[in-house]
């Protein structure tokens, strides 16, 4: 972790000498990245009545973040600057992922807990419906309360990036490799992806963790195709060519900064620093949710959680053990090759 960060400071150091930036340019050039991150200051609950409903912190136990991904299919970002004057609007948004990151106490470890979105859940004040409902009926500040009356587990802080600025950072790592284990058509885009190694741009990024059709898993595997290509993105970010390359690293630094909604109480340097800790996850640490089976809501097609394993994985994550969760259930998801 020590080798990581001194690389980052290394390459933005030579980014600002080759700009002719001078000694003080470092506070500056961070100083332009946090102008470019934009906060949505109501994300956590604020409140004192809120506060004493929600999970209590327990120091010495981790740091856990919600992450959200949301996809308008618009011209238009939905999270970042573009966004700012409208941060959400009710049934504006919706977010098609939807992942707990769990950072251990010492920064050695993490996990990555993707939640599906069609997750038959109680949202406060609202009754029962599909997780993702949460986000379009009340923004970030219902997602967060529903997730920790789901879980438990207290959300320290909250970040969304619009697919759009995921394809960005895609493309400032001059893209990302993933496996693709069977032969598969989308049958909604009809490209055919073949079976073996592809090298990704961000356009055909999207497009690879958008299918859902046709795939034997639906949903299920699309999750997995989202940690594969999170995970494919983070071993980009860890390359020597990119750490060493102090345009790539800024390339990167700015398609992040610019596209992600957080906290108000999230820097840049924490959002950084946070970055460069979630690269170094190995591929046991991304896991799905457990879950029973799915079903019929009406007319809305649903996915049960299992409550008995939810409350258990969510109790390892609490006490800061997740790792050691997922090695004794080889509950974990492999993504080295997906569907």
């Amino acid at each position: 972790m020590r080798r990581l960060r001194r690389l980052l400071w290394i390459a933005l150091a030579s980014l600002l000498v080759l700009g002719g930036l001078g000694a003080g340019g470092l506070y500056f050039y961070q100083a332009s990245l946090d102008r470019d991150i934009v906060r949505a200051p109501a994300a956590l609950p604020t409140s004192a009545e809120e506060e004493k409903r929600r999970p209590q912190p327990k120091p010495g136990h981790g740091e856990t973040w919600l992450l959200v991904g949301t996809d308008r299919r618009a011209e238009s970002a939905t999270t970042g600057e573009a966004a700012e004057a409208e941060l959400w609007q009710p049934g504006s948004q919706r977010t098609d992922t939807i992942m707990l990151a769990h950072l251990s106490e010492d920064r050695r470890h993490a996990a990555i807990v993707s939640i599906p979105r069609d997750s038959w859940v109680s949202i406060p004040g609202r009754g029962r419906a599909k997780i993702n409902a949460a986000f379009s009926w009340g923004g970030p500040a219902l997602l967060v309360k529903t997730v920790e009356s789901l879980t438990g587990i207290r959300v320290d802080h909250y970040a969304a990036i619009d697919f759009k600025g995921f394809a960005t950072a895609v493309d400032a790592v001059d893209g990302v490799d993933v496996e693709v284990s069977k032969t598969v058509r989308d049958t909604n885009s009809g490209i055919t992806w073949t079976a073996g190694r592809h090298h990704l741009d961000g356009e055909q990024a999207l497009r690879f963790v958008r299918q859902r059709y046709n795939l034997p898993g639906g949903d299920f595997d699309r999750i997995k195709r989202q940690q594969a290509l999170l995970k494919a993105l983070s071993d980009r970010v860890l390359s020597a060519g990119t750490l060493t390359n102090p345009v790539k690293v800024d390339g990167l630094l700015r398609a992040v900064t610019r596209s992600i909604t957080v906290d108000d109480g999230v820097t840049s340097g924490l959002l950084r620093s946070r970055l460069a800790e979630l690269a170094q996850l190995d591929s046991s640490g991304f896991v799905t949710m457990p879950t029973r089976g799915t079903g019929m809501e009406g007319e809305q097609s649903v996915v049960y959680l299992d409550d008995g394993k939810t409350k258990a994985l969510s109790q390892a994550i609490k006490d800061d053990k997740a790792r050691e969760y997922l090695k004794r259930t080889g509950t974990g998801n492999a993504v080295e090759e997906v569907r």
